[in-house]
């Protein structure tokens, strides 16, 4: 092995942990423990305080920069993790700061938002959940931990796993929608896939779980606005999928920025400590959101930085990310007896467990390769895999006629649109170290599809968010010279994402308008939409010929795109998120609860004067080129109790002429409860592949955990009583039976 120049203390522990297995389950570890305790006994308090310390680089940035000496306090032991660092050379060099100048030669954590790929850049993440394909998103996971720690990367701040019900809010680009199961299962794959089945593995990026908690659920929409909800809705809508991601082996929380119970996230005992170690028994480490301890100041919850520091500590966050509170203030804190050595000692020690099981203090350098960096990064084996999920990420919303596929033989096609051939909006916000250069757009993806024969006519016609209609009589004209149209519309890669919220969700500028002009011209018109969010397109649905979602795909966005209009990928996305008629039904989302007065065409019910109560796609919704046929639900028996789970199937049948893939989803209701309950609940989905003709029974078993909630005393309880449950192609398109829970 390898030895480098490390302090003496470090060389004579090297020994404790060389033949030490590393594995995520391993909470006790005896070599590591006693490798991490010999350590703490020989630091000091100020070298302590320094391993809770994340500070910047400064290399890239995600806020405002706040420290711009942290070569310095590395020097001095004072930052224990770094982030917005990546690459072999400049990771290396950092690293040798905290390995080789300072007294006790602790390795650095390196920390950045890899949030969908790395380099290569794959779906947003509410494009990568519209796959329903929990296989292909724990892949993209571990290709982009495969990428990044080939650059020096240690730990991603991912996956986002908010729930959110406000398509205004604009980080639901960052996150899985609307709903806690699907969200869960997302959570467990990216995991999965960030730190796979063992630390030590070279390529185990420790995985964050963030924001904690129910920031998805902020007052008008507003970003890092105050969340006001009860505890009960808390438990059952978005504490969910961070229970996933505990169960899972998660490393790493973030907390929240906004507030909670009057109290922010990040100050917040109740969540940090009370149900994330006691109740839930996570033994990993928290660390803040970008200066967020310094921001209960503002909060109001804080007096100056030293109380918001004690706050936070005392709550149960470990690091300090960007405001160097932990660094400036701790120290007097504790002479004061406001903050203990025991709280401190059990925050080092989560920090230094870990970068124990990375094998750090083995070999600092183990992810400075030159060679595996070059090896690893845009392979054109994963290239084709961020083409195939970005195709399985698409969701065809609107295909009258059978619009699409359209002919490869097609004689003149028209690509309009401001997003046609943009290739700086392909890879989306949170995009990391994703180079938009090497993105291939939708006009370049079409040309790569089409033959010599066909003529292509190009032009925007608007801007993303203009109020100019000098471009619409150019766009005009060569529609009517073409025998379609693809129109390319949606929103700037910044409309979403973190400090990116909209009051109004419509197409930006005059899009709409230029949409509505083509389509009087009488061409099939194909919709192509990129954005980030849900956005209100009710005027453009009506007019449309054909509507495909794709979100913002990722470095192969336009040949992915390319893909599904010609008919080479049959699409099968579903929608993980409800899309409104307008922003008036805004906060609109299948599992909400019944009224006592439910819609009728009676006056005195719940519904607006001027607009449905329904959505304009619902919930797990999506179309393909095929046809799915679904039986009545067959049941094994129809009671169900905590011994024997319900057995549930329906026969699916293409009854197209084409392979398709279908999500067959599973909803359940609880007619009567001690607490009032959803209309519908997603409880299980299955995507199933078919050939033309070809059926197969699916099954589905569902135990009582499955139709379990919390209740008004916070208990996790299934009750007694009648269930209604539905299977079908989304949440709206269902068959229906029921069942009964009896408890033993």
């Amino acid at each position: 092995m390898k030895i480098y120049r490390l302090s003496v203390f470090a060389l004579l522990t090297i020994v404790l942990i060389a033949s030490c297995s590393r594995n995520k389950e391993s909470s006790k570890n005896p070599k590591r423990d006693s490798f991490v305790e010999n350590l703490m006994k020989s630091m000091t308090l100020e070298e302590k305080i320094g391993q809770l310390t994340l500070f910047s680089s400064g290399y890239d940035t995600t806020g405002p920069t706040m420290h711009e000496n942290y070569a310095n306090d590395i020097k001095a032991g004072k930052v224990g993790a770094v982030f917005n660092a990546y690459g072999v050379e400049f990771t290396t060099n950092l690293q040798r700061m905290a390995v080789e100048e300072t007294r006790l030669g602790i390795p650095l954590l390196f920390g950045y938002d890899v949030i969908h790929g790395h380099r290569i850049i794959f779906p947003i993440p509410l494009g990568e959940t519209a796959s329903w394909d929990m296989e292909y998103i724990e892949k993209s996971a571990r290709i982009a931990a495969i990428e990044a720690t080939s650059e020096g990367l240690h730990w991603t701040f991912a996956p986002m796993i908010d729930v959110t019900r406000d398509p205004r809010w604009g980080r639901i680009a960052e996150g899985s929608g609307e709903d806690p199961f699907l969200t869960s299962m997302v959570a467990k794959a990216k995991v999965r896939g960030f730190q796979g089945n063992d630390f030590y593995d070279i390529h185990t990026m420790l995985a964050c779980a963030k924001h904690f908690a129910a920031y998805g659920a902020p007052q008008a929409g507003r970003d890092y606005h105050t969340v006001d909800i009860s505890e009960i809705e808390l438990r059952n809508t978005y504490l969910p999928p961070f229970k996933a991601a505990v169960d899972e082996g998660v490393a790493t929380f973030m907390t929240a920025f906004n507030e909670l119970f009057g109290v922010p996230a990040t100050g917040s005992k109740f969540l940090l400590t009370d149900v994330l170690r006691n109740e839930w028994s996570f033994n990993g480490f928290v660390v803040t959101d970008y200066t967020s301890v310094k921001e209960m100041i503002p909060h109001g919850f804080a007096k100056d930085e030293k109380h918001a520091g004690e706050l936070a500590i005392n709550a149960g966050v470990d690091m300090d990310m960007q405001s160097g509170i932990y660094n400036n203030h701790l120290k007097k804190s504790i002479d004061e007896g406001k903050v203990s050595i025991k709280t401190i000692d059990n925050t080092v020690r989560r920090i230094l467990n870990l970068k124990y099981e990375l094998g750090l203090f083995e070999d600092p350098y183990r992810y400075s390769n030159i060679e595996r960096q070059q090896e690893n990064i845009m392979t054109s084996e994963h290239l084709e895999f961020a083409r195939d999920f970005a195709r399985r990420s698409i969701v065809l919303l609107k295909n009258d006629n059978k619009t699409l596929p359209l002919s490869k033989d097609i004689k003149t096609l028209a690509i309009i649109g401001p997003l046609a051939d943009s290739q700086k909006d392909m890879i989306g916000s949170w995009s990391a170290a994703g180079d938009f250069k090497k993105s291939v757009t939708l006009l370049q993806g079409i040309e790569n599809k089409v033959g010599k024969n066909t003529r292509i006519l190009h032009t925007i016609g608007t801007g993303v968010n203009d109020n100019s209609r000098e471009g619409f009589n150019e766009a005009i004209r060569l529609a009517k010279a073409s025998d379609a149209i693809v129109l390319a519309i949606g929103e700037h890669k910044n409309m979403s994402g973190e400090a990116a919220s909209r009051s109004n969700i419509n197409l930006p500028g005059l899009q709409e308008e230029l949409a509505l002009e083509l389509a009087k011209i009488g061409k099939p018109l194909v919709v192509v939409l990129m954005n980030g969010r849900p956005l209100s397109i009710e005027k453009v649905d009506q007019k449309a010929n054909a509507i495909l979602e794709t979100w913002f795909l990722g470095t192969n966005a336009g040949d992915a795109i390319a893909d599904v209009l010609f008919g080479d990928y049959n699409p099968s996305g579903k929608l993980p998120v409800t899309f409104p008629r307008n922003v008036g039904q805004i906060p609109i989302f299948y599992n909400e609860k019944n009224t006592g007065r439910p819609y009728s065409e009676q006056k005195y019910t719940t519904k607006y004067l001027d607009v449905p109560n329904t959505p304009l796609y619902p919930f797990g919704y999506g179309l393909s080129y095929t046809t799915f046929e679904y039986s009545e639900i067959k049941l094994v028996d129809t009671l169900i109790t905590k011994a024997k789970p319900l057995k549930a199937s329906v026969v699916l049948t293409n009854t197209g002429d084409i392979y398709g893939e279908e999500v067959v989803q599973l909803y359940t209701r609880q007619l009567v409860g001690s607490l009032t309950r959803p209309v519908k609940e997603l409880k299980a989905f299955k995507k199933i592949g078919l050939e033309p003709g070809e059926s197969s029974e699916v099954m589905f078993s569902i135990t009582w955990e499955d139709i379990a909630f919390y209740n008004s005393n916070n208990q996790y309880v299934a009750e007694s009583g009648t269930f209604k449950l539905f299977i079908g192609t989304s949440s709206q398109h269902v068959k229906e039976t029921s069942f009964v829970y009896q408890q033993d």
